[in-house]
């Protein structure tokens, strides 16, 4: 067991002495120390303070720290410089799905078996937790994002790519609920491997990517529409020029130059304390355009930036991505046609449905399904594919991968554009 109080007291004599240097550094014009840099020469400072204390305590009579017992204490410590504090070793564990936390001391742990399992406290106090997300809050992301009882919600990216949800002063005690990233760097054939589409989707899907046909993915919260949508966009070439935009930061397509060295990555603004300085989800796929993309992947659809993307599908750029919450592939489009009633441009439902058929050319359902019966076995899987066809008054649309045997997508009916597609060498059921 680490004891928290010296890694809390330790990070501050840290941080006091990283933040000394830092100003030495500027008053003698030396230059900035790189992220790399900074943290070598913290972890320096870490081991200079733990011999101090390991002295002081020889000095007083008692036993200092054992190695291990440093150990711990130096990666405590260097967690809370440069981490996320005791929610590190959870951020650490490759199993952990996701991560609910009801107060500091109600921490609640999903695993990838399906598992759910509560685990120790992750701060002293509700203030120590609520200290720890704006801290995060300040350094996460393009720019700060408050987070106190006149911003009671947040969202934003951790640095290893989980998504972090936390409210405030609206819950009686502060909560966060985090989503792990555990497949970051990920390609269709991994799905494959796992068991999230079948190859025949793969084949389907990687041929659609290449025929630049604009695909929305659909699926209920933590289905693993963002994993879908990241293999996805590994299927673009190299080539083309991506502009992503998101709330917060979370697919990362720019961490990976060999994959996608042409990336811009926009991230949502949210107003100052006085309400000014705010730039919408819609506003940035709206400059997207100005900004010659070959491709906008907009990360999750919420609200009234729906137009805006549908309107930018239909305005030559083909090949766009994106994430929809429903319950279904067919439900995508009363979704959306939501959306669009909430949008400055209050659409109506006719012009909505024109406006999907001209732009959608094929919507991904994922399914979460938790398998009681094979041991809690949580399964991923993309269990339908609808083609738009048109609109006559409604949406038209053919559900071409339909629900199979065992729930997962097999092909259903004959998809309109399989022309194109063939032309990027897909073939129902292989080569």
């Amino acid at each position: 067991m680490i004891d928290h109080s010296l890694v809390k007291r330790f990070r501050q004599e840290v941080g006091d002495r990283l933040a000394h240097q830092r100003r030495l550094d500027q008053a003698n014009g030396l230059p900035t120390m790189t992220g790399e840099d900074e943290r070598q020469f913290a972890r320096a400072l870490i081991s200079q303070v733990l011999e101090e204390h390991a002295r002081g305590e020889i000095g007083l009579g008692r036993t200092p720290p054992t190695v291990e017992e440093e150990e711990a204490l130096a990666a405590g410590i260097h967690a809370a410089l440069f981490g996320v504090g005791r929610l590190q070793p959870l951020l650490d564990d490759t199993q952990v799905e996701n991560i609910d936390i009801n107060g500091c001391d109600r921490v609640f742990v999903s695993y990838a078996d399906g598992q759910e399992l509560m685990h120790d406290p992750v701060a002293d106090s509700d203030d120590e937790l609520t200290e720890l997300i704006q801290i995060l809050a300040a350094y996460s992301g393009l720019s700060s994002r408050p987070f106190d009882t006149a911003n009671p919600q947040l969202d934003l990216r951790l640095p290893d790519g989980s998504r972090l949800s936390a409210v405030m002063d609206v819950t009686v005690r502060p909560a966060v609920s985090i989503r792990r990233a555990r497949l970051g760097k990920v390609f269709l054939s991994d799905l494959t491997g796992n068991g999230t589409i079948s190859p025949d989707v793969a084949r389907f899907l990687t041929a659609a990517v290449a025929a630049r046909k604009n695909i929305m993915i659909a699926g209920s919260t933590n289905a693993g529409k963002t994993t879908l949508l990241r293999a996805l966009a590994n299927e673009i070439p190299p080539s083309e020029r991506l502009i992503t935009v998101e709330r917060a930061l979370e697919l990362g397509l720019d961490q990976f130059p060999e994959l996608h060295p042409n990336v811009v990555a926009f991230e949502q603004r949210l107003p100052n304390s006085e309400g000014q300085g705010e730039i919408s989800m819609a506003e940035l796929v709206r400059r997207s355009l100005r900004m010659n993309p070959s491709r906008v992947i907009v990360g999750e659809v919420l609200g009234d930036e729906i137009v805006t993307m549908l309107n930018a599908m239909t305005q030559g750029n083909d090949g766009s991505l994106s994430t929809i919450h429903a319950n279904s592939s067919m439900e995508v489009f009363n979704r959306i046609s939501t959306y669009a009633l909430q949008a400055g441009e209050r659409l109506p439902i006719d012009a909505t449905h024109m406006l999907i058929a001209g732009a959608i050319d094929f919507v991904v359902f994922v399914e979460k399904r938790n398998d009681y019966h094979v041991g809690g076995t949580l399964r991923r899987y993309v269990s339908s594919i609808r083609e738009v066809n048109g609109c006559d008054g409604r949406v038209l649309s053919s559900e071409v991968f339909a629900p199979g045997p065992d729930g997962a997508a097999v092909p259903h009916a004959p998809i309109s554009c399989m022309e194109e597609l063939a032309a990027h060498g897909y073939t129902p059921g292989g080569w």
